[in-house]
Protein backbone atom coordinates (compact mmCIF):
# COMPACT_ATOMS: atom_id res chain seq x y z
CA UNK A 1 0.00 0.00 0.00
CA UNK A 2 1.45 3.18 -0.80
CA UNK A 3 1.54 6.45 1.75
CA UNK A 4 -1.92 7.94 1.71
CA UNK A 5 -3.80 4.80 0.80
CA UNK A 6 -6.79 4.91 3.20
CA UNK A 7 -6.51 2.17 5.47
CA UNK A 8 -9.28 -0.37 4.84
CA UNK A 9 -10.37 -4.08 6.50
CA UNK A 10 -7.09 -6.13 6.13
CA UNK A 11 -9.16 -9.48 5.35
CA UNK A 12 -10.15 -7.47 1.84
CA UNK A 13 -6.43 -7.05 1.00
CA UNK A 14 -4.10 -10.31 1.18
CA UNK A 15 -0.37 -9.12 1.39
CA UNK A 16 0.43 -7.81 -2.14
CA UNK A 17 -2.68 -7.82 -3.52
CA UNK A 18 -3.12 -3.75 -4.05
CA UNK A 19 -1.42 -3.64 -6.82
CA UNK A 20 -2.45 -0.55 -8.60
CA UNK A 21 -4.12 1.85 -6.31
CA UNK A 22 -6.98 3.74 -7.55
CA UNK A 23 -8.60 7.18 -7.03
CA UNK A 24 -11.25 7.53 -5.32
CA UNK A 25 -12.59 9.61 -7.68
CA UNK A 26 -13.57 6.73 -9.52
CA UNK A 27 -16.16 5.33 -7.17
CA UNK A 28 -17.32 8.69 -5.68
CA UNK A 29 -18.63 9.94 -8.93
CA UNK A 30 -20.19 6.72 -9.81
CA UNK A 31 -22.37 6.08 -6.49
CA UNK A 32 -24.52 8.97 -7.07
CA UNK A 33 -25.87 7.01 -9.76
CA UNK A 34 -25.97 3.57 -8.21
CA UNK A 35 -27.97 5.56 -5.67
CA UNK A 36 -30.27 5.92 -8.27
CA UNK A 37 -30.06 2.60 -9.60
CA UNK A 38 -31.55 1.24 -5.55
CA UNK A 39 -27.95 0.39 -4.50
CA UNK A 40 -27.77 0.77 -0.71
CA UNK A 41 -24.03 2.75 -0.58
CA UNK A 42 -23.56 2.27 3.18
CA UNK A 43 -23.91 -1.32 2.87
CA UNK A 44 -21.47 -2.23 0.05
CA UNK A 45 -18.91 0.06 1.58
CA UNK A 46 -19.45 -1.01 5.97
CA UNK A 47 -17.52 -4.70 4.82
CA UNK A 48 -14.31 -2.75 3.85
CA UNK A 49 -14.67 -0.29 7.16
CA UNK A 50 -15.39 2.84 4.58
CA UNK A 51 -18.10 5.26 4.87
CA UNK A 52 -18.89 8.13 2.09
CA UNK A 53 -16.67 10.35 4.22
CA UNK A 54 -13.56 8.44 2.67
CA UNK A 55 -14.79 8.72 -0.69
CA UNK A 56 -15.16 12.38 -0.42
CA UNK A 57 -11.70 12.84 -0.08
CA UNK A 58 -10.33 14.29 -3.42
CA UNK A 59 -6.79 13.16 -2.78
CA UNK A 60 -8.06 9.56 -1.41
CA UNK A 61 -6.89 6.50 -3.33
CA UNK A 62 -7.85 3.08 -2.77
CA UNK A 63 -6.15 -0.50 -3.59
CA UNK A 64 -7.29 -1.89 -6.76
CA UNK A 65 -8.68 -4.85 -4.81
CA UNK A 66 -10.69 -3.10 -2.71
CA UNK A 67 -12.32 -1.36 -5.95
CA UNK A 68 -12.46 -5.14 -7.29
CA UNK A 69 -14.62 -6.51 -4.48
CA UNK A 70 -16.76 -3.07 -4.45
CA UNK A 71 -17.89 -3.70 -7.69
CA UNK A 72 -18.55 -7.57 -7.71
CA UNK A 73 -20.94 -6.82 -4.72
CA UNK A 74 -22.69 -4.65 -6.69
CA UNK A 75 -22.65 -6.63 -9.91
CA UNK A 76 -23.22 -9.70 -7.55
CA UNK A 77 -26.87 -8.32 -6.70
CA UNK A 78 -27.68 -8.38 -10.36
CA UNK A 79 -30.08 -5.34 -10.07
CA UNK A 80 -30.11 -4.15 -13.39
CA UNK A 81 -28.76 -5.62 -16.64
CA UNK A 82 -26.34 -3.63 -18.59
CA UNK A 83 -25.16 -2.30 -15.72
CA UNK A 84 -22.29 -0.37 -16.60
CA UNK A 85 -24.73 1.77 -19.14
CA UNK A 86 -27.07 2.47 -17.20
CA UNK A 87 -24.70 4.26 -14.76
CA UNK A 88 -23.31 6.41 -17.71
CA UNK A 89 -26.82 7.17 -18.43
CA UNK A 90 -27.68 8.53 -14.51
CA UNK A 91 -23.77 9.92 -14.25
CA UNK A 92 -24.76 13.98 -14.83
CA UNK A 93 -21.39 15.96 -16.32
CA UNK A 94 -19.25 16.86 -13.48
CA UNK A 95 -19.35 13.84 -11.48
CA UNK A 96 -15.56 13.70 -12.21
CA UNK A 97 -15.57 17.34 -12.39
CA UNK A 98 -11.97 17.56 -13.61
CA UNK A 99 -11.58 15.63 -16.30
CA UNK A 100 -15.40 16.34 -17.33
CA UNK A 101 -14.61 20.09 -17.64
CA UNK A 102 -11.24 19.00 -19.47
CA UNK A 103 -13.41 17.37 -22.46
CA UNK A 104 -16.18 20.38 -22.23
CA UNK A 105 -14.44 22.94 -22.75
CA UNK A 106 -12.39 21.66 -25.33
CA UNK A 107 -12.95 23.12 -29.39
CA UNK A 108 -14.28 19.45 -31.27
CA UNK A 109 -15.59 16.39 -30.48
CA UNK A 110 -11.73 14.99 -31.48
CA UNK A 111 -10.29 17.15 -29.31
CA UNK A 112 -12.32 16.11 -26.52
CA UNK A 113 -11.34 12.83 -26.59
CA UNK A 114 -7.67 13.53 -26.90
CA UNK A 115 -8.23 15.40 -23.78
CA UNK A 116 -10.19 12.55 -22.19
CA UNK A 117 -6.91 10.25 -23.39
CA UNK A 118 -4.70 12.09 -22.29
CA UNK A 119 -6.00 12.80 -18.12
CA UNK A 120 -8.18 10.01 -18.15
CA UNK A 121 -5.49 8.42 -15.65
CA UNK A 122 -6.92 11.22 -13.28
CA UNK A 123 -10.14 8.42 -12.22
CA UNK A 124 -8.55 5.12 -13.59
CA UNK A 125 -4.47 4.82 -14.54
CA UNK A 126 -5.37 1.51 -15.96
CA UNK A 127 -7.27 1.91 -19.19
CA UNK A 128 -6.00 4.29 -21.87
CA UNK A 129 -7.64 5.07 -25.42
CA UNK A 130 -5.79 4.56 -29.01
CA UNK A 131 -6.95 6.31 -31.87
CA UNK A 132 -6.41 5.41 -35.43
CA UNK A 133 -6.79 8.68 -37.58
CA UNK A 134 -5.17 7.38 -40.58
CA UNK A 135 -8.73 5.51 -40.88
CA UNK A 136 -11.89 6.11 -42.47
CA UNK A 137 -14.08 5.97 -40.01
CA UNK A 138 -11.42 6.88 -37.12
CA UNK A 139 -11.60 4.04 -34.37
CA UNK A 140 -11.10 5.20 -30.91
CA UNK A 141 -9.72 2.07 -29.37
CA UNK A 142 -10.14 1.27 -25.23
CA UNK A 143 -7.18 -0.62 -24.16
CA UNK A 144 -5.54 -1.78 -21.15
CA UNK A 145 -8.81 -3.49 -19.43
CA UNK A 146 -10.39 -6.50 -20.48
CA UNK A 147 -12.72 -6.43 -18.29
CA UNK A 148 -16.52 -6.17 -20.00
CA UNK A 149 -17.54 -3.57 -17.00
CA UNK A 150 -14.64 -1.40 -17.51
CA UNK A 151 -14.70 -1.49 -21.24
CA UNK A 152 -18.29 -0.76 -21.05
CA UNK A 153 -18.61 1.95 -18.91
CA UNK A 154 -15.33 3.78 -20.93
CA UNK A 155 -17.50 3.25 -24.07
CA UNK A 156 -20.81 4.41 -22.59
CA UNK A 157 -19.64 7.77 -20.61
CA UNK A 158 -17.50 8.84 -23.72
CA UNK A 159 -20.24 8.83 -26.34
CA UNK A 160 -22.88 10.24 -24.25
CA UNK A 161 -20.76 13.10 -22.84
CA UNK A 162 -19.75 13.98 -26.72
CA UNK A 163 -23.54 13.57 -27.54
CA UNK A 164 -24.99 15.71 -24.62
CA UNK A 165 -21.94 18.86 -25.62
CA UNK A 166 -22.37 18.94 -29.08
CA UNK A 167 -25.86 19.36 -28.51
CA UNK A 168 -27.18 15.60 -29.70
CA UNK A 169 -25.55 16.36 -32.99
CA UNK A 170 -22.51 13.73 -32.25
CA UNK A 171 -24.05 10.22 -34.74
CA UNK A 172 -21.73 7.47 -33.64
CA UNK A 173 -20.56 5.18 -36.91
CA UNK A 174 -20.82 1.70 -34.66
CA UNK A 175 -19.53 0.33 -31.46
CA UNK A 176 -17.69 -2.50 -30.95
CA UNK A 177 -17.41 -4.61 -27.93
CA UNK A 178 -15.11 -8.00 -27.96
CA UNK A 179 -17.08 -9.31 -25.40
CA UNK A 180 -21.11 -10.02 -25.39
CA UNK A 181 -23.30 -7.55 -23.24
CA UNK A 182 -25.94 -8.89 -21.22
CA UNK A 183 -28.16 -6.65 -23.62
CA UNK A 184 -26.23 -5.20 -27.05
CA UNK A 185 -29.54 -3.98 -28.55
CA UNK A 186 -29.80 -1.89 -25.09
CA UNK A 187 -26.75 -0.11 -26.48
CA UNK A 188 -28.08 0.64 -29.94
CA UNK A 189 -30.88 2.01 -28.21
CA UNK A 190 -29.39 4.70 -25.78
CA UNK A 191 -25.95 5.74 -27.94
CA UNK A 192 -27.97 5.55 -31.64
CA UNK A 193 -25.40 3.19 -33.07
CA UNK A 194 -25.32 -0.33 -34.30
CA UNK A 195 -23.09 -2.66 -31.99
CA UNK A 196 -20.83 -5.28 -32.96
CA UNK A 197 -20.21 -8.07 -30.43
CA UNK A 198 -17.34 -10.68 -30.21
CA UNK A 199 -15.59 -8.26 -32.27
CA UNK A 200 -11.35 -7.80 -32.53
CA UNK A 201 -11.31 -4.66 -30.41
CA UNK A 202 -13.33 -2.57 -28.17
CA UNK A 203 -14.13 1.40 -28.63
CA UNK A 204 -16.44 2.95 -31.08
CA UNK A 205 -15.77 4.48 -34.51
CA UNK A 206 -16.58 8.30 -35.69
CA UNK A 207 -16.72 9.68 -38.95
CA UNK A 208 -14.01 12.22 -39.56
CA UNK A 209 -17.42 15.08 -40.31
CA UNK A 210 -18.42 13.74 -36.22
CA UNK A 211 -14.92 13.93 -35.52
CA UNK A 212 -14.60 17.92 -36.30
CA UNK A 213 -18.01 18.37 -34.99
CA UNK A 214 -17.72 21.56 -31.89
CA UNK A 215 -18.74 21.34 -28.69
CA UNK A 216 -21.13 24.06 -27.17
CA UNK A 217 -18.76 25.05 -24.11
CA UNK A 218 -15.37 25.44 -26.08
CA UNK A 219 -13.47 27.43 -24.17
CA UNK A 220 -9.35 27.72 -24.50
CA UNK A 221 -9.04 29.99 -21.35
CA UNK A 222 -10.44 27.71 -19.10
CA UNK A 223 -9.07 24.60 -20.87
CA UNK A 224 -5.74 25.73 -20.71
CA UNK A 225 -6.13 26.36 -16.78
CA UNK A 226 -7.40 23.34 -15.95
CA UNK A 227 -4.65 21.79 -17.93
CA UNK A 228 -2.41 23.30 -15.91
CA UNK A 229 -4.25 21.41 -12.67
CA UNK A 230 -4.29 17.99 -14.29
CA UNK A 231 -1.23 17.60 -15.49
CA UNK A 232 0.33 18.32 -11.87
CA UNK A 233 -2.03 16.01 -10.62
CA UNK A 234 -0.63 13.28 -12.99
CA UNK A 235 2.80 13.66 -12.18
CA UNK A 236 2.34 13.15 -8.78
CA UNK A 237 0.33 10.26 -9.12
CA UNK A 238 3.12 8.94 -11.79
CA UNK A 239 5.37 8.83 -8.59
CA UNK A 240 3.32 6.91 -6.72
CA UNK A 241 2.20 4.37 -9.38
CA UNK A 242 5.49 3.29 -10.76
CA UNK A 243 6.85 3.76 -14.07
CA UNK A 244 5.23 0.57 -16.03
CA UNK A 245 1.88 2.01 -16.20
CA UNK A 246 3.84 4.65 -18.26
CA UNK A 247 6.26 2.62 -19.95
CA UNK A 248 2.71 1.08 -20.81
CA UNK A 249 1.25 4.14 -22.71
CA UNK A 250 4.13 4.65 -24.46
CA UNK A 251 4.74 1.35 -26.03
CA UNK A 252 0.41 1.92 -26.54
CA UNK A 253 0.90 5.23 -28.63
CA UNK A 254 -0.85 5.33 -31.83
CA UNK A 255 2.37 7.41 -32.87
CA UNK A 256 5.35 5.34 -31.28
CA UNK A 257 3.72 1.77 -32.26
CA UNK A 258 5.61 -0.94 -30.47
CA UNK A 259 8.71 -1.48 -31.85
CA UNK A 260 10.13 1.18 -29.30
CA UNK A 261 13.67 -0.11 -28.07
CA UNK A 262 14.23 0.00 -23.61
CA UNK A 263 16.88 2.71 -24.55
CA UNK A 264 14.08 4.99 -26.43
CA UNK A 265 11.38 3.87 -23.31
CA UNK A 266 14.21 5.06 -21.31
CA UNK A 267 15.24 8.45 -22.45
CA UNK A 268 11.81 9.40 -22.58
CA UNK A 269 11.01 8.78 -18.93
CA UNK A 270 14.64 10.60 -18.07
CA UNK A 271 16.01 7.75 -16.75
CA UNK A 272 19.12 4.94 -18.12
CA UNK A 273 17.77 1.79 -19.38
CA UNK A 274 19.73 0.13 -16.65
CA UNK A 275 17.70 2.21 -13.91
CA UNK A 276 14.05 1.31 -15.81
CA UNK A 277 14.45 -2.23 -15.53
CA UNK A 278 15.53 -2.22 -12.36
CA UNK A 279 12.40 0.39 -11.32
CA UNK A 280 10.50 -2.11 -13.43
CA UNK A 281 12.00 -5.40 -11.34
CA UNK A 282 10.90 -3.68 -8.19
CA UNK A 283 7.54 -3.80 -9.28
CA UNK A 284 7.15 -7.35 -10.20
CA UNK A 285 7.86 -6.99 -14.60
CA UNK A 286 10.18 -6.25 -16.79
CA UNK A 287 10.10 -4.27 -20.11
CA UNK A 288 10.13 -7.32 -22.71
CA UNK A 289 6.73 -8.62 -20.74
CA UNK A 290 5.25 -5.46 -20.77
CA UNK A 291 6.19 -5.18 -24.55
CA UNK A 292 4.94 -8.50 -25.26
CA UNK A 293 1.62 -7.79 -23.17
CA UNK A 294 1.64 -4.54 -25.95
CA UNK A 295 2.58 -6.27 -28.97
CA UNK A 296 -0.59 -8.93 -28.54
CA UNK A 297 -2.83 -6.57 -27.84
CA UNK A 298 -2.10 -4.50 -30.62
CA UNK A 299 -1.60 -7.60 -32.90
CA UNK A 300 -5.23 -8.76 -32.30
CA UNK A 301 -6.22 -5.35 -33.77
CA UNK A 302 -3.71 -4.64 -36.66
CA UNK A 303 -4.98 -8.19 -38.28
CA UNK A 304 -8.68 -7.18 -37.89
CA UNK A 305 -7.45 -4.80 -40.84
CA UNK A 306 -7.56 -7.01 -43.78
CA UNK A 307 -5.56 -4.10 -45.72
CA UNK A 308 -2.57 -5.31 -44.00
CA UNK A 309 -0.87 -8.32 -44.84
CA UNK A 310 0.93 -10.39 -42.20
CA UNK A 311 4.54 -9.87 -43.06
CA UNK A 312 3.63 -5.85 -42.81
CA UNK A 313 2.35 -6.57 -39.00
CA UNK A 314 4.83 -8.46 -37.94
CA UNK A 315 6.61 -5.22 -39.44
CA UNK A 316 4.67 -2.52 -37.44
CA UNK A 317 5.11 -4.39 -34.37
CA UNK A 318 8.58 -4.33 -34.38
CA UNK A 319 9.35 -8.00 -35.72
CA UNK A 320 12.81 -8.40 -37.22
CA UNK A 321 11.46 -11.14 -39.73
CA UNK A 322 8.00 -12.65 -39.75
CA UNK A 323 9.13 -16.09 -38.60
CA UNK A 324 9.37 -14.43 -34.86
CA UNK A 325 5.91 -12.80 -35.36
CA UNK A 326 4.40 -16.43 -35.99
CA UNK A 327 6.35 -18.19 -33.47
CA UNK A 328 4.79 -15.17 -30.72
CA UNK A 329 1.38 -15.74 -31.84
CA UNK A 330 1.24 -19.12 -31.50
CA UNK A 331 2.28 -18.32 -27.91
CA UNK A 332 -0.08 -16.33 -27.48
CA UNK A 333 -3.00 -17.80 -28.92
CA UNK A 334 -2.06 -21.43 -29.80
CA UNK A 335 -2.86 -20.71 -33.70
CA UNK A 336 -1.20 -18.92 -36.88
CA UNK A 337 -1.97 -15.23 -37.53
CA UNK A 338 -3.31 -16.20 -40.52
CA UNK A 339 -6.09 -19.00 -38.62
CA UNK A 340 -6.86 -16.16 -36.05
CA UNK A 341 -7.55 -13.76 -39.21
CA UNK A 342 -9.42 -16.56 -40.64
CA UNK A 343 -11.27 -17.58 -37.85
CA UNK A 344 -12.10 -13.49 -36.86
CA UNK A 345 -13.56 -12.70 -40.36
CA UNK A 346 -15.83 -16.48 -40.04
CA UNK A 347 -17.04 -15.11 -36.72
CA UNK A 348 -18.09 -11.76 -37.97
CA UNK A 349 -19.85 -13.59 -41.17
CA UNK A 350 -21.61 -15.69 -39.39
CA UNK A 351 -23.20 -13.12 -36.81
CA UNK A 352 -24.37 -10.94 -39.67
CA UNK A 353 -25.68 -13.64 -41.33
CA UNK A 354 -27.42 -14.74 -38.21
Amino acid sequence: MIPGDKQVAPRAIPLGAAREPMHTANLRGMFGALARLGYDIDALLAPFGLSRADLDDPDGRLPAQVCAEIFAAIKGERRVKNLALCIAVETPIGAYPLLDYLICSSESVGEGLKQLARYLGLVNPAVHLVFREEEDPIRVLVEGSIDPFTVELTVSLSVLRLMRESGDQLQVARICFRHEPDDASAFQRVLHSAVETQSSWSGFALTREAWRLPLRRRDPLLRNWLEHKAARILAVQAGKEGVAMEVRRLLAAPASGTSMSIETVARRLAMSPRTLQRRLSEEGTSFDTLREEIRKQTAEILLADRTLSVGEVAFLLGFSEPGAFHRAFRRWHNTTPDAFRKQQSNSLQAKWVR
